[in-house]
């Protein structure tokens, strides 16, 4: 049997007969995909006698999980699976022409057969390497609700992309980091389950607006400072993204049946959007994450690097990892080590990210070729220039690439250098589930004004019915 024939034998969501879903269907389909998940997430593997995981609770912001539950594999696997498909891909190891119905299949289901190895060889790293301890008798038991959880997130991600809003790799990131973000700054229950608002001076809390109370009623001045430029930070941030989202270049069209009607095609300065430092982070992320389980394993470090209390100390997670240097220069702990440390992170960083955003373009039909074509079929041309495909395709390779190239490049510099800042959560969470929420907005905005709620209408700016 050959690869097509196996592809054929792999279950998949049923896609909807309509060609356009309602905004009603898919908000409904979104809602029970997110309630799922966080459901899931709540739901501890039966059978482990220690999360030694537990440690690396930060990179499960990046994989959309939580670590010790049933989905504890997160989108690891779909995402390595797409970081190791467009390597090949992009090396030219496999040629898929992509821009056909049946290489697109083919990319699909060879996608889907990767998932699944990474899914099982993941669960089994886990397990035998002690990064999730199962006990005596119950390792086979715990490798196979690992799984499950793999194979319940995959098909989340799959029902949500047919189905929903957007991918469901995007919706998990951003439910996480939106999680996170709200108990970082209200946290008031610490690890031990003790309760900071019973012994409000006395207890130290964890969310950072209530450190900052709490460090006014002390006259803690350094944690004051500290809690501050979190919080400014986080911000500051916010608004940075949210600006450099809006950048675009507009490209003038006229329909060339219509003399006089003319319209602008935007292309987005981060034209290949999140998915560039998704990408990038999830490799770094799964890196740490290896390095960690590698050494807690052998029992003892490798070139990996050292891990103290979930933080890499030394060895390639360190110089690829990023620390808070301003709360170091705060507290006065900056040494030049974390200087060379944050420049080795943001030139890593900013080339993974144009080396994916290049990669992305390429196989996700969002080329010149590609762009060129949705142009033609909708009657458009270039303001000046005769109705020609070949005409289009020209014009839009002189912005398409390096778009691409730049944009991915801007993000990484902004994800990376963020990340060095100390916000509520990392740099790249918040830059993230901004991205995503903003990429949601626009496409709720554009595909389903018309058919919306009025009153959810005027909230998003389509004005009244």
């Amino acid at each position: 049997m050959n690869l097509r024939g196996i592809f054929s034998l792999i279950p998949e969501v049923t896609p909807p007969e309509e060609k356009k879903l309602s905004f009603k269907v898919k908000l409904k389909w979104t809602l029970i995909i997110l309630a799922t998940f966080f459901i899931l997430a709540n739901i501890s593997l039966f059978g482990i006698t220690a999360n030694a995981l537990e440690r690396f609770e930060y990179l499960a912001i990046i994989l959309g999980t939580d670590f010790g539950s049933i989905i504890s594999l997160g989108i690891g696997p779909i995402v390595m699976a797409s970081i190791i498909l467009q390597l090949l891909t992009g090396a030219g190891i496999i040629n898929i022409d992509t821009t056909t119905v049946e290489g697109k299949k083919f990319f699909q289901g060879l996608q889907k057969i990767l998932v699944f190895f990474f899914i099982i060889f993941e669960a089994s790293v886990y397990v035998f390497m002690n990064g999730l301890e199962a006990a005596q008798g119950f390792v086979g038991i715990v490798i196979f609700q690992l799984i499950l959880g793999g194979l319940a997130i995959f098909y989340m991600n799959e029902l949500c992309e047919k189905w929903g809003f957007g991918s469901g790799v995007s919706l998990f990131i951003a439910a996480g980091v939106s999680w996170r973000l709200i108990s970082s700054a209200f946290q008031f229950i610490d690890q031990q389950g003790t309760n900071c608002l019973l012994d409000f001076a006395g207890t130290p809390c964890s969310g950072k607006v209530l450190v900052l109370i709490q460090s006014v009623i002390t006259r803690d001045s350094i944690t004051l400072l500290s809690a501050i430029a979190a919080l400014v930070v986080t911000v500051l941030i916010f608004l940075a993204v949210v600006w450099a989202q809006s950048l675009k270049v507009e490209i003038p069209l006229s329909y060339g049946r219509i003399r006089g009607y003319s319209v602008k095609w935007p292309l987005s300065f981060f034209y290949a959007n999140v998915i560039p430092v998704i990408l990038a982070a999830a490799l770094v992320a799964n890196l740490q994450l290896f390095g960690g389980i590698l050494e807690n394993w052998l029992g003892q470090a490798t070139f990996l690097g050292h891990f103290v209390n979930g933080q890499a100390v030394s060895g390639l997670s360190f110089w690829l990892g990023s620390t808070n240097i301003l709360d170091l220069a705060i507290r006065g702990g900056l040494l030049p080590a974390y200087l060379l440390q944050g420049l080795i992170h943001i030139i890593v960083f900013s080339l993974l990210c144009m080396m994916f955003s290049i990669f992305w373009v390429k196989s996700s039909s969002m080329d010149a070729k590609a762009q060129a074509g949705k142009i033609a079929s909708s009657g458009l041309q270039v303001a000046g220039f005769r109705q020609d495909i070949r005409i289009l395709e020209s014009i839009l390779e002189r912005y398409v690439m390096p778009l691409t190239v730049m944009g991915g490049i801007a993000i990484g510099l902004l994800a990376s250098f963020t990340n060095l800042l100390g916000a509520l959560v990392s740099g790249t969470a918040i830059l993230l589930v901004i991205m995503i929420m903003f990429q949601l907005y626009q496409n709720i905005a554009q595909q389903h004004m018309t058919d919306m709620n009025p009153a959810l209408r005027k909230f998003m700016g389509g004005g009244g019915a």
